[in-house]
């Protein structure tokens, strides 16, 4: 779906249509910032809010959100200075391999906590707090054995690069007086990407609380008072229809408020897709239309170098086609496509480019838009922007 103030702006981009094709990356401003307004106001007072930055780094996107969230969750040194220029707002910091300089954000009081990725890490940390002589704040990053079923991606439960197997945080808080320059605040529990089942990530997050309270019991850790559940809930980008339930998920975490009140526990959510992506609208202009070997292909200014995540996930990504009634190039003709499957394919030279598969459409003309929708999140900068070296698309925000 295309939102009002999308929709009543693309005449204006129509409008200024110079000799190059629309290629465009809308941003609702005023969208997003109703969105994460009833996210903050939705969460129990026990949890945190954080956006994760890797969703979409773009300063006004960030900007936007600074003065609804409680944090931000940052993975790079690039990432940590955009925030540390903008606000004093707590940072967490977590990557699986840091630049001795990333550490240093840590011991000269940026940063509100780091995580720890490995026994490397302990390390390192602790030789850095050495030099200090203070305690530098880091949270356990737990490759746990929960496993969200319906999450795209999984993070822990199966071998990936990611946290410290469960299985050894034992015998590693056993052996925290060997690192007397850290301060353990807490554990970060990110497990998944892209979830779409709130139960599952309720009892996710209860399964995490209740590591917590035993480590803390018998390794005596009274310092140890978040819980970090990272982000991972998700956007249905195949099916728009059936949505995460935040409604449920919320509900979820207030029956849950006197567990985490009662242990001293604060509960941080670190968001980024669920955040930003609807908040974003990419636009292409269909360049041509024609057949091969029986299927019908629509060509469009752009691409999977400006939006890789249909690509990446091979999938269809949710659009609405954009009729334009006015034909720019006669008095040659203009290809045209009624009640037929359509695959959408990109700019460049290679069968990957492709942004729409075999999707229905009633009818579809070169010089109509295709609006992409949810590419808010993940989309411009996860992308190949250099290869074939075409343009940039242009970037407006409605405020």
């Amino acid at each position: 779906m295309i939102s009002n103030n999308v929709s009543a702006y693309l005449p204006l981009l129509l409008n200024n249509r110079r000799e190059d094709p629309i290629c465009a990356y809308i941003y609702d401003i005023n969208k997003l910032k109703k969105h994460v307004h009833y996210l903050k106001e939705s969460l129990p007072s026990y949890c945190s809010l954080f956006y994760a930055v890797k969703a979409n780094p773009d300063m006004k996107i960030i900007h936007a959100l600074e003065e609804y969230i409680d944090g931000f969750d940052t993975a790079s040194e690039g990432e940590l200075n955009k925030i540390l220029n903008l606000t004093d707002k707590p940072i967490i910091f977590g990557a699986p391999a840091k630049k001795d300089r990333e550490l240093e954000y840590l011991s000269k009081g940026n940063l509100h906590a780091m995580n720890i990725e490995s026994e490397r890490d302990l390390h390192r940390l602790n030789r850095l707090g050495s030099v200090t002589g203070e305690k530098l704040p880091v949270l356990i990053r737990v490759n746990s054995t929960y496993q969200v079923a319906r999450s795209s991606h999984k993070m822990t439960g199966v071998p990936t690069q990611f946290g410290i197997e469960e299985k050894r945080i034992p015998t590693l808080l056993n052996d925290l007086s060997d690192y007397p320059y850290l301060e353990v605040k807490g554990f970060h529990f990110h497990a998944m990407s892209n979830n779409l089942d709130a139960l599952d990530h309720l009892e996710f997050i209860h399964s995490c609380r209740e590591k917590i309270v035993e480590w803390k019991a018998v390794f005596s850790l009274p310092s140890a008072t978040i819980l970090n559940a990272g982000g991972g809930i998700g956007i249905n980008y195949e099916h728009p229809e059936e949505p995460f339930d935040w409604e449920t998920f919320t509900n979820g975490l207030q029956q849950m408020k006197a567990l985490f009140t009662h242990e001293g526990i604060q509960l941080i959510l670190e968001l980024g897709r669920y955040m930003v992506a609807d908040c974003g609208f990419y636009v292409a202009e269909v360049m041509d239309i024609k057949r091969n070997h029986g299927e019908h292909f629509a060509l469009i200014r752009g691409g999977t170098h400006h939006l890789r995540l249909p690509a990446a996930w091979k999938m269809s990504h949710p659009h609405t086609i954009y009729p334009v009634d006015e034909w720019y190039d006669e008095p040659l003709p203009r290809p045209e496509l009624r009640e037929e499957f359509v695959t959408v394919a990109g700019e460049l030279c290679t069968p990957n480019d492709l942004l729409i598969r075999k999707s229905y459409i009633e009818r579809l003309k070169a010089g109509d838009l295709v609006v992409f929708s949810k590419a808010g999140a993940y989309g411009w900068t996860i992308s190949h922007h250099d290869f074939l070296s075409h343009p940039q698309p242009e970037f407006h925000y409605l405020e």
